[in-house]
């Protein structure tokens, strides 16, 4: 049946040949394809110039939030201004389709170059590879997560400039969930162990994913190498979480960066700017020794590294206790409940090319499945949380909009347009109900063009994992 709608897909895509986008962008060829359809060389023919045209992957018949998550992504995408970071222009809505419009790039991407050339040398990759590691450093600085760095996302323009694309799936450190709890997002050969276990991405896993990116580089072949079905997935999770990360004998100079980017504890990883210091530096850099500046949350009871998860068929048999064996057990139906981790096509695998794809949008990281209830928010964080809401949304309204459950982003279509227009807000006075989760305040605010408001406002909340989030107001 999957592959009976991908070729559907196929036909319906090569149909839309000479098809306007928007009644502005004229599409000319196929040029890439991922896991949401095709990516188009198009014509802007209001500025006269080329662009790549992706289209989102949001089925037919979406929710008005599916549609608002695939917005927000794109706006997330671009605040990360760079010069190597694809340059995103535009997101479109034209009828049911929903396009995103970036900097088109003639050339190649990294993983192309290593399969063409099978493998890098350390001073062949070193400079490629520096200027992904700044664009991801960037990106960290604006508390953004890629949660998807691979070699197929490092596109590498024939001017020789390297571009770090599909931030399609990143996501602000933060940000609430953008999707459903409990879906993992990225490619399995390159997922960190925290968040191959069910942990949220963090700066910290894409340091994981650049070293096995680096680890690629020089190998000619990811780390981990996915093929078959979902279970040759769970085998490769369960590697990632439980063995010592793989090591390289001919890596040469890179030998510190790579082993320190893929260290096991994500707070004995470095920041990219340690990477980028030490790629700088060149052979006679020191060893990369460094902690993530950035938070880099515990994971709960079923998304730590050492949780012993079922073994692969095949493998010899490990004796667990009890209750690691339940929860492994859990976490496992929790991945085959959402597919066994339908996660983006690995395109970095020989054998499909993406020229000039900044693909690879999926689901949302949840927390870890099965770990103890939360405790119950006390009066004084309820009041910090409603504080700290009316602040973001205000100052965010994107940041703001990510607080509410996504039952109430889809209730709430003129969300943006409010808090927008709100500026200046101060609480006057508030009290919460931690028996009822409810949190009510009195606040006033300026509107754009009508002057001061005060207003009095309940919102009702649910917990999610070890986070609040808003269900309701009045």
């Amino acid at each position: 049946m999957a592959g009976r709608a991908a070729e559907r897909d196929r036909y319906a895509d090569q149909a839309m040949t000479s098809m306007r986008v928007a009644d502005r962008y004229a599409l000319d060829r196929e040029i890439g394809r991922g896991g949401s359809g095709a990516v188009w060389l198009a014509r802007d023919e209001v500025l006269g110039r080329l662009v790549a045209l992706k289209r989102i992957g949001v089925p037919h018949g979406a929710s008005a939030s599916e549609v608002a998550r695939a917005e927000r992504e794109a706006r997330l995408a671009a605040r990360v201004n760079h010069p190597n970071v694809i340059s995103v222009f535009d997101f479109v809505n034209d009828g049911d389709q929903h396009w995103l419009v970036t900097e088109y790039v003639e050339g190649t991407t990294l993983a192309q170059m290593i399969r063409k050339r099978r493998r890098l040398s350390p001073d062949e990759a070193a400079p490629l590879l520096l200027q992904a590691a700044e664009a991801l450093a960037a990106a960290h600085q604006m508390k953004i997560v890629h949660r998807d760095v691979k070699p197929s996302n490092i596109l590498i323009g024939r001017d020789g400039r390297v571009l770090l694309s599909d931030f399609g799936i990143a996501r602000g450190i933060a940000d609430a969930s953008l999707t459903q709890t409990g879906l993992v997002t990225g490619s399995p050969a390159y997922l960190a162990p925290e968040v191959a276990t069910g942990a949220s991405a963090t700066p910290a896993s894409d340091v994981w994913s650049f070293g096995t990116t680096i680890y690629h580089a020089l190998a000619g072949r990811p780390p981990y190498e996915v093929t078959g079905d979902g279970a040759a997935v769970l085998a490769v999770l369960y590697r990632i979480a439980n063995d010592p990360p793989p090591r390289l004998q001919n890596a040469g100079w890179l030998t510190p960066v790579l082993e320190a980017t893929m260290e096991k504890d994500p707070r004995h990883r470095p920041t990219m700017n340690d990477v980028v210091a030490n790629l700088r530096s060149g052979p006679q850099a020191p060893p990369v020794i460094g902690t993530q500046v950035l938070p880099v949350p515990a994971p709960d009871a079923t998304a730590t590294a050492s949780l012993p998860l079922p073994a692969p068929i095949g493998a010899p048999a490990r004796r667990v206790s009890g209750r690691a064996a339940v929860a492994a057990l859990a976490l496992v139906a929790v991945l085959a409940v959402v597919g066994v981790l339908l996660l983006v096509p690995d395109d970095d695998d020989p054998g499909e090319a993406l020229p000039n794809d900044p693909s690879g949008e999926t689901s949302d990281t949840g927390d870890g499945q099965g770990s103890d209830p939360p405790a119950a928010p006390t009066e004084a964080e309820l009041e910090e949380f409603a504080t700290t809401y009316v602040q973001t949304a205000a100052n965010d309204p994107d940041a703001g909009f990510e607080m509410l459950t996504p039952d109430y982003q889809a209730r709430s279509p003129n969300y943006l347009d409010f808090w927008g227009s709100v500026s200046n807000p101060e609480i006057l006075s508030i009290s919460a109900d931690p028996s009822a989760l409810t949190v009510t305040y009195t606040y006033k605010y300026d509107v754009a063009g009508s002057g001061n408001t005060t207003e009095r406002v309940t919102l009702y909340l649910v917990q999610d994992g070890d986070r609040l989030l808003i269900n309701d107001d009045d």
